[in-house]
């Protein structure tokens, strides 16, 4: 749709459109990585996803298919709707402001995802067109042209909400500044028959210890697991997901889950 968190209003500028910021959208693998923006503005300077939906189409009205990247309005009817697609679809990534007491969050967030990345720090989002900022009594406005980078952050926090295993992967090794938070831990119960992500799987293998593990014994212990299967560079993925997630090092290449990461 137009408004995406995209989707809170600036009474500086009298818009509501708001774009995602391209390094952010680079971390998150790129927009040829995801087969649909459902929330898309009509003009906007540069693709989220290679196919998109905009408030012309009414993505919620649509099937939704692939990876979805997903920046939704903000109105409190609008965005529950949406997330709840989210929910239902079941891969993607999700970029909403992290407002974790609401009724919204608890049930298509805390409920639903498989991983959360609360972000370091407010972002700054772009404008989807030449957009004049008002400021104090006496200072001359802003102009800021199309694409470009508005001169103000967005005002809240922001959480990127991962859904599905692979998008946790994603969240947990895309580098951007922040706490890398796992939710769903369903590899603990089912095993490798049921693959989750990097955590989840390591969060598998390092709890059948009492103590502290060596790097050694878990590039044994997944040396034949789907996840070292589809990663040939498996024991470089698996000291990366250490370093992010919840994860503390003893020293000398030992390893323990982090006090109370499991709860």
């Amino acid at each position: 749709m137009g408004k995406g968190i995209g989707g809170h209003h600036s009474a500086s500028s009298g818009t509501d459109v708001w774009l995602t910021p391209p390094d952010v959208l680079a971390a998150m693998g790129g927009s040829a990585s995801f087969d649909l923006d459902p929330c898309a503005p009509v003009n906007r300077p540069w693709d989220m996803a290679r196919q998109h939906y905009t408030v012309e189409d009414d993505g919620l009205m649509k099937p939704w298919f692939g990876r979805v990247w997903l920046n939704p309005p903000y109105q409190t009817d609008l965005i529950g709707k949406f997330m709840g697609r989210m929910v239902e679809h079941g891969r993607g990534i999700a970029l909403i402001f992290a407002r974790t007491e609401t009724a919204i969050f608890h049930k298509t967030v805390w409920k639903a995802a498989d991983a959360l990345l609360f972000l370091e720090g407010r972002l700054h989002f772009h404008v989807n067109e030449d957009t004049e900022f008002k400021r104090g009594k006496d200072q001359p406005a802003i102009m800021v042209s199309r694409g470009e980078r508005a001169p103000a952050n967005a005002g809240a926090p922001s959480v990127f909400c991962a859904y599905g295993p692979d998008d946790a992967d994603v969240l947990a090794s895309c580098g951007l500044p922040g706490a890398f938070v796992p939710l769903r831990l369903r590899s603990l119960i089912f095993g490798f028959a049921n693959v989750g992500s990097w955590v989840d799987e390591l969060l598998k293998v390092m709890t059948r210890f009492d103590e502290a593990v060596h790097l050694e014994t878990l590039y044994r212990a997944f040396a034949d697991s789907p996840k070292a299967q589809r990663n040939t560079d498996y024991r470089a993925k698996i000291r990366q997901t250490l370093q992010r997630g919840p994860f503390e090092p003893v020293g000398n290449g030992v390893w323990k889950v982090a006090e109370g990461r499991l709860l």
